[in-house]
């Protein structure tokens, strides 16, 4: 089901404050890693033609939106996060002329296409950059650009302007001598952060936005949009440097004082996003805006999807994924229920009277969640725990996110050498943590990184059981960028697609349900039996409809709390059983005995 015939939802129900009701309230969104989807050239990278060419099992699958992480020309320190030319397609992707041939078949299809836009920096290679590099140039302010501090040699170890690190390890600043001046980069060095104090700078990103908006796109999912807005002291000056009024704070583990608390949701974030929202989507229709929020509440999530304020459709919040981590990253502590439960409850009830949810629990940045929290040590286990976070999640308020491979429940990569990986996170951490700060055990890294590292869900797409998985061809001269998983052969697509009892089978039902049924799109959302230390439940109620999701959430059976049997009542038939993570009779078995049996699911009708 896609965009031709996804039920329109009437007026008379509520979604995110908006009247009438926005096309996307009972949407699914499929991002698309390109790299890692599907090479059509045999250079071992994935490629626009590649996605052009699976748009039929896209539409099969049901999904109405497709996002797509970065495609621009970039010299791909950062697998394409790293943009130098936003107007232009890189060469391991295509053309330009290939993405307008997406656009239209996605369109034909009824699917709508989001781009990622990443505008809090770009590469040190953009001509904005290499421009400001010149302090005579009209571009020298539109990066954050400070002098050495004062009685240091600019480019020696001291010198630079605070004390900030990166998020992806080492200082924050970079000396760049032929301006003689460092420039900010929370990320990569290779990834200056813009300066959106300057209007001429927001200027530039809008007309740049509009001009794929009017080439056809339906919207942006947008790159750590929050961290565009910096605190500045009454003087300009950022915490920490010479002078300023405001302090940076402690160092850390690391070597560093933390930018995230001045970097993270700035002052002038709800005016910067409010002049987006003019400057490019006014008088338009049938988009989509969505950002990556880090340091972001449920409570400023609810203000800044508020459609009063006219900012951003949905934000991601990242508090639920942060559950097994504890200080740093890559300190990982044990996945509990009742943590999940708590930090989604949260989102779930700031976004009650206005404003709007983004569900997911995987995407390119995180692992797969079959490994993290579920169970892939065997085919049971791991199917019945795809299904259960699935139906965890798209059965909450708010659009649901599928990533690459999580509707087949991909596994993480289960790599155990650090040349196996790809991601210049993973590879900075470990040199900065476990050889340079010596804060953490070569074993603990490895472990940490083989859990949570971003490349787990960056490993090629499983087509099928050929020799790189149908990925690319198998013959190809070049082998895929990063490692196949070797459990292709048991989980594909072509394994999966004709079998309504496959993952690929669940997840169709439940956008299916997330089409058709109003109550499960919008309806509101209320917890039940918050102390369970197993399963979690919920209900959704639209008018006299109401619909009970339980979901036990560990490999151990669980007893039904007592507050779901409380309603339950005499227990249910087969027709109330709208989904199960086993089937609609081993469901009302279960509920019989006041029990669930390992990851088992079930949404029933009241």
């Amino acid at each position: 089901m896609t965009d031709f015939n996804r039920s329109v939802l009437p007026d008379a129900v509520r979604s995110n404050g908006a009247t009438p009701n926005p096309w996307w309230a009972n949407a699914v969104v499929y991002q698309i890693y390109p790299r890692s989807f599907q090479d059509t050239n045999g250079d071992g990278i994935g490629d626009l033609k590649g996605i052009t060419s699976r748009l039929d099992y896209l539409a099969d699958l049901g999904v109405d939106v497709l996002w797509l992480s970065p495609v621009y020309r970039s010299p791909q320190d950062d697998n394409g996060y790293d943009i130098s030319d936003y107007q232009d397609i890189d060469p391991l992707f295509g053309t330009l002329d290939d993405m307008d041939e997406l656009l239209a078949e996605a369109h034909r299809r009824g699917l709508k296409i989001v781009m990622d836009l990443v505008v809090n920096h770009t590469s040190d290679e953009h001509a904005w950059f290499q421009a400001s590099r010149d302090k005579d140039d009209p571009h020298a302010d539109w990066y954050w650009w400070r002098p050495a501090r004062p009685g240091h040699e600019p480019g020696t170890p001291g010198a630079e302007p605070n004390r900030w690190g990166s998020y992806f390890g080492g200082s924050a600043w970079q000396y760049d001598p032929k301006r003689g001046e460092y420039y900010l980069h929370q990320f990569s060095r290779k990834q200056p952060d813009l300066n959106w104090e300057n209007p001429e700078v927001r200027k530039a990103v809008y007309r740049m936005m509009n001009w794929w908006m009017d080439r056809g796109i339906d919207g942006f999912r947008m790159d750590v949009i929050t961290l565009i807005s910096k605190h500045l002291d009454s003087h300009g000056r950022l915490p920490g440097e010479v002078d300023s009024e405001l302090s940076e704070g402690e160092i850390g583990e690391e070597g560093y004082t933390d930018a995230s608390p001045f970097c993270s949701d700035g002052p002038r974030l709800d005016e910067f996003l409010a002049e987006m929202r003019r400057e490019v989507f006014e008088g338009r229709e049938g988009y989509m805006n969505v950002g990556e929020a880090p340091g972001i509440t449920p409570e400023r999530n609810e203000f800044i999807t508020d459609p009063a304020h006219k900012e951003l459709d949905m934000l991601f919040l990242f508090d639920h994924v942060g559950v097994d981590q504890e200080g740093s990253k890559w300190n990982t502590v044990p996945f509990e229920v009742r943590n999940l439960r708590a930090r989604l409850a949260d989102q779930q009830e700031a976004v009650r009277n206005a404003g709007w949810a983004s569900l997911f629990f995987c995407n390119h940045d995180q692992p797969r969640v079959v490994s993290r929290w579920g169970d892939d040590s065997d085919r049971e286990s791991r199917e019945l725990s795809a299904k259960a976070f699935g139906m965890l999640l798209h059965m909450h308020r708010g659009t649901p996110y599928i990533y690459e491979g999580e509707e087949l429940g991909m596994t993480n990569a289960h790599f155990t050498k650090l040349d196996q990986y790809r991601d210049l996170e993973a590879i900075n951490a470990y040199r900065q943590r476990v050889e340079e700060a010596r804060c953490q055990s070569p074993e603990s890294m490895m472990a940490a990184l083989a859990l949570i590292g971003r490349d787990n869900s960056r490993t090629p797409m499983q087509w099928d059981a050929s020799r790189y998985a149908g990925f690319t061809a198998a013959d190809a001269a070049t082998e895929p960028w990063i490692g196949v998983n070797p459990n292709h052969v048991e989980i594909n697509a072509a394994k999966e697609f004709d079998d309504p009892d496959s993952v690929y089978g669940f997840y169709k039902k439940l956008i299916a349900m997330r089409h058709g049924n109003a109550t499960v799109a919008t309806g509101e959302w209320n917890l039940v039996a918050a102390d369970s230390e197993q399963v979690y439940s919920f209900t959704r109620t639209g008018g006299d409809d109401t619909i009970l999701v339980m979901v036990n959430l560990t490999g151990r059976t669980a007893r039904v709390p007592a507050e779901v049997a409380r309603l339950l009542g005499n227990g249910v038939s087969e027709s109330q059983v709208l989904l199960s993570t086993y089937d609609a009779v081993h469901g009302v078995k279960s509920i019989a005995r006041g029990e669930l049996a390992r990851w088992e699911g079930v949404v029933i009708q009241l």
